[in-house]
């Protein structure tokens, strides 16, 4: 049988896996520097600890783990002759690969709680599974870089994971705009539009304005049983044109009798003035479109988009105040921001933005003349590595040739030559492959 991948899913080589670790390198100093903790989780959790916690849409792309066994000789017989897929997941599985870092950070919260230091701020760097249709840019198994923060309602948090966000795109020189919102805000105008029963398919049609245009989403939201006289109300939501001042003001006039509302854009105005005040509100920007498809975001929302490059987000989080609620723990606050590491890379890739050392980092291969050279060879390739020094031996007596094919088609940029003439006389010889120099030193000398 022909060997193949699992769709959406990739090998890495040498080159990329360096390329990601550059990213995720770069990601988990700033997150230490602003003072998050590591913290790691399993790979799947309880099927229940998932579902209901993503909408409808998140729950149908969880991938299910069949129960060990014979699953079938426990399913309802009527439930399997009917082929009722819904009623049979439960019956045949009860574990699920995890679909983002949030959900389990919550039930470690809630299963913690009693003994962990509030507020307490936590990064995790982890693959994550969904059962979406792969494309450019989305994968079926991809990594999440995460950093939440639990325990306080403080508006200052927003502001922080603001400077996080910037702080990180600066240092990989992604030029990013980070588009903010408020749920607060969308449930006020679901409120004003008289559907306040309709929020969540509301949120999520709005959230696809960006890809769908103002007729998809209108279209959309008409099968979702939302009245032309309700979509009439927020038509300036689909003037792009509009300044961030002016869509403030329509939305304080429209939440008069709309406290939720009200208060959303307070929240909003706290965290954009104080990002004016330490000068970076220029990479800010309000969408009051942005809604993030997620249930349980309760306040801010954030997504990050690259600048001169077609790619969607490249990060994304929010509030979510009552997220424990579901695991009985109540009363403790979260908000928190993922970086998508797979488009990052791409974005970088494409805007040529790796540093030219984040490849391969052996330095020295040394040629193989015999048993004896090698043995010496091995011996000084030993010292180079105490130094913290890359090198390695070819490991067979071939021609030269093939000897410095391997060392080109790796990347190694230079080719070490210590035969019997160089070690009877204390030296070494060593060729650079990108310049083309030739020289032999005494070997204390090449040591030091």
């Amino acid at each position: 049988m022909k060997p193949s991948l699992a769709k959406g899913t990739r090998d890495f080589t040498a080159d990329e896996v360096v390329k990601r670790r550059f990213i995720i390198n770069t990601l988990q100093k700033n997150f230490e520097l602003f003072g998050y903790q590591p913290l790691e989780t399993p790979s799947f959790e309880n099927l229940s600890t998932l579902t209901g916690k993503y909408g409808e849409e998140g729950d149908r792309l969880i991938f299910k783990i069949l129960n060990s066994g014979d699953f079938a000789a426990k399913t309802n017989n009527e439930n399997w002759q009917n082929k009722d897929s819904q009623k049979l997941t439960s019956q045949i599985s009860e574990k699920a690969l995890r679909y983002d870092l949030t959900v389990p950070f919550a039930r470690f919260v809630a299963m913690n709680h009693g003994q962990l230091n509030f507020p307490f701020k936590r990064y995790q760097i982890q693959p994550v599974w969904r059962a979406d249709r792969p494309q450019k840019g989305r994968f079926r198994e991809f990594y999440q870089c995460d950093a939440d923060v639990v325990g306080s309602e403080s508006f200052w948090q927003e502001v922080e994971l603001v400077q996080l966000y910037l702080t990180s795109f600066q240092d990989l020189k992604v030029p990013v705009k980070l588009h903010i919102n408020n749920r607060k805000i969308l449930s006020g105008l679901a409120e004003f539009a008289g559907i306040p029963d309709k929020l969540i398919d509301f949120t999520v049609a709005l959230d696809k304005l960006d890809k769908i245009g103002k007729e998809g989403v209108v279209k959309e939201m008409y099968q979702k049983g939302i009245s032309e006289e309700a979509i009439a109300k927020v038509d300036f939501l689909f003037n792009r044109d509009l300044k961030t001042g002016e869509v403030l003001n329509i939305l304080k006039e429209n939440f008069a009798d709309t406290e939720t509302g009200r208060k959303g854009v307070e929240d909003l105005e706290f965290v954009v003035q104080k990002c004016k005040e330490i000068g970076i509100e220029n990479q800010l920007v309000f969408d009051i479109t942005l809604a993030r498809g997620l249930d349980y975001y309760t306040g801010a929302i954030f997504e990050v988009k690259a600048e001169g490059v077609e790619m969607g987000s490249v990060g994304g989080g929010g509030r979510y105040d009552n997220l424990t609620e579901v695991f009985g723990v109540k009363n403790v606050p979260g908000i928190g921001i993922s970086f998508g590491l797979d488009r990052i890379y791409l974005v970088m890739e494409e805007l040529n933005l790796f540093p030219q050392n984040s490849g391969n980092g052996v330095q020295f291969l040394f040629a193989n003349y015999g048993e004896k050279e090698a043995l010496e060879a091995t011996k000084v390739i030993a010292k180079l590595r105490e130094k913290g020094i890359s090198a390695e031996l070819y490991p067979d007596n071939a021609k030269l040739k093939k000897q410095f094919t391997y060392a080109e088609k790796k990347g190694i940029p230079n080719l070490v030559f210590y035969g019997e003439q160089e070690i009877a006389d204390g030296n070494i010889t060593f060729k650079n492959l990108e310049k083309g120099d030739q020289q032999t030193v005494p070997l204390s000398e090449f040591l030091n």
